[in-house]
């Protein structure tokens, strides 16, 4: 069996098994209902696990198919399962979307993409391209539909197979997804607040190994700061090194329809970026003045310091969002009254209706499993296992481990948000007993290590189709297999690198975040 003949036979079985797989919210549904009928079966079983003070504490196992804990789970199932679930983390998310999604649909991204796109200089070109991808995930639309199509026209224009330019923005795009040098990004939002219910869930302080409290929307921002250089630059090796010198073998065509200027930046998009400018000046001056006032920090009554400024940085981020794309769109003439802003913030919306459905029933899962104490006993089993093997005294070895098991699953069920709920409930409480080293924020950071990386070489990324469309153009009998095999070098070298730089800061105490 030749090489191709394998490679492709192992995609087709990821694609086969993945598409058995059923659809997050279907899992989370079975797994209510077989908790419901778990706890029937095991309720009333007691455990013991050592707490902080040494000493032990002893876990019994409720009945939730009793009286009284279902009518708990109707009384709770709306408002603290749910919308209030970890204070209200479901209402900070939609916050932030309605933020980028003004500046979105206004344009503003879009029209920041072509301008510096059609401007980069052709040294420079691979290691720009990787790096656009990455500022682009803050709305991943811009990023798939703009960024990807224009790198392959660039390419053409020099004389050089489009797929290489596209491959090396679909690695920034997509490998490089949780990685930016902005703050507070919707991905940061949605891992760390869910990350801190998961940890205070079970009892796992949300705080660092040195015992500094964590702050959910940036405590990865300085290892995401850090990964969105060391990624530009390993995107660019990879392009130089492996992806180039096949592709420049390959024979392309460019279809003759195709022409550089449908990505030229419009007139009024010219004038919707110097008013976002102004803009992003006039935000900014505000952030200050509520940072340095009313948000200013302070001593309270109990001699603790705090931060208004720093607890709301996620609102103050949203707020700079929504100025700058309101000064892009009514310059640029897309927006003409404030009913145009308040439907762009509608348009976001319509795309969080998933979210609100998966949230929903896994929510009241997550509820379910604190209030039977059955989360507990998963977290209990687990840990013992991985201290029956001895992993607690090599938390490096239990690092690499969460990476691998994370991306393998990642190869079979898509969706940065939905794999977070079901992997992060368990390990996050598991793996801070194995080792106390093992903090909400280091897991959480080896997560989107590994879910990021592997998104260019599985089938079950939702735009895995349209990249594919997309290249197609310029080579039509270019097969899955192939995009796939093509990306492959990005995936292993952003998973291996990205790693050592993860366990770096570990190995150096360095913060991954503020």
């Amino acid at each position: 069996m030749t090489s191709a003949t394998s490679s492709s036979s192992t995609l087709s079985l990821v694609e086969r098994i993945g598409k058995k797989i059923p659809d997050p919210v279907i899992i989370f549904m079975f797994l209510l209902a077989f908790c419901l009928v778990l706890t029937a079966l095991i309720g009333g079983l007691s455990f013991e696990t050592q707490n902080a003070g040494g000493g032990v504490t002893v876990h019994t196992i409720k009945d939730m198919t009793d009286t009284e804990n279902v009518r708990w789970l109707f009384d709770n199932a709306l408002v603290k399962n749910w919308l209030a679930f970890g204070n209200g983390v479901l209402g900070v998310i939609l916050i932030v979307m309605l933020g980028v999604g003004v500046a979105e649909n206004s344009g503003l991204l879009t029209a920041i993409i072509k301008k510096l796109g059609t401007k980069l200089p052709d040294r420079f070109l691979a290691p720009a391209l990787v790096f656009l991808g990455i500022m682009s995930s803050i709305a991943t639309d811009a990023g798939y539909l703009i960024l990807i199509p224009l790198a392959g026209l660039l390419y053409a224009g020099l004389g050089k197979n489009p797929l290489i330019g596209m491959a090396a923005a679909f690695a920034g795009v997509s490998a490089g997804f949780s990685a930016n040098l902005i703050p507070a990004t919707p991905v940061d939002v949605i891992i760390g607040m869910n990350a801190q219910v998961f940890a205070e869930a079970q009892g796992v302080p949300f705080t660092r190994a040195d015992g500094s409290a964590l702050s959910p929307a940036t405590m990865h921002y300085y290892f995401i700061f850090a990964s969105t250089f060391l990624l530009a630059g390993l995107g660019a090796w990879v392009t130089a090194k492996f992806v180039a010198p096949r592709l420049e073998k390959m024979d392309y065509q460019v279809p003759d329809d195709m022409n550089i200027h449908d990505f030229d930046v419009t007139d009024n998009e010219k004038r919707g970026l110097k008013a976002a400018l102004i803009g992003l000046f006039v935000a900014l001056g505000i952030v200050v003045l509520l940072a340095t006032g009313p948000l200013a920090t302070f001593t309270d009554e109990a001699g603790n310091t705090v931060s208004p400024y720093l607890n709301n940085v996620i609102l103050l981020i949203s707020l700079v969002f929504i100025i700058v794309g309101i000064a892009f769109g009514y310059a640029s003439k897309k927006f003409s009254s404030a009913m145009d802003v308040v439907q762009a913030m509608v348009g976001q919306m319509n795309t969080m209706g998933y979210i609100l459905v998966l949230t929903f029933f896994c929510y009241n899962f997550l509820g379910l499993l604190a209030h039977s104490g059955l989360g507990t006993y998963v977290t209990f089993l687990g840990a013992s296992f991985l201290q029956w093997l001895g992993l607690q005294e090599f938390p490096i070895l239990l690092i690499i481990g969460f990476i691998l098991t994370t991306a393998v699953i990642n190869l079979f069920v898509g969706g940065l948000t939905s794999k977070w709920m079901l992997l992060g409930p368990i390990f996050i409480p598991m793996l801070y007993q194995v080792n106390p080293q093992m903090t909400p924020d280091l897991v959480a950071a080896a997560y989107r290590v590994a879910d990021s990386s592997t998104n260019i070489i599985t089938p079950m990324m939702s735009y895995a189709g349209v990249i594919l469309a997309f290249m197609r153009k310029y080579k039509p009998d270019l097969s899955f297999g192939d995009m796939i095999i093509m990306m492959v070098p990005y995936s292993i070298a952003f998973l291996i690198v990205w790693t050592a730089l993860l366990i770096g800061f570990f190995a150096f105490g360095i913060p991954l975040g503020f």
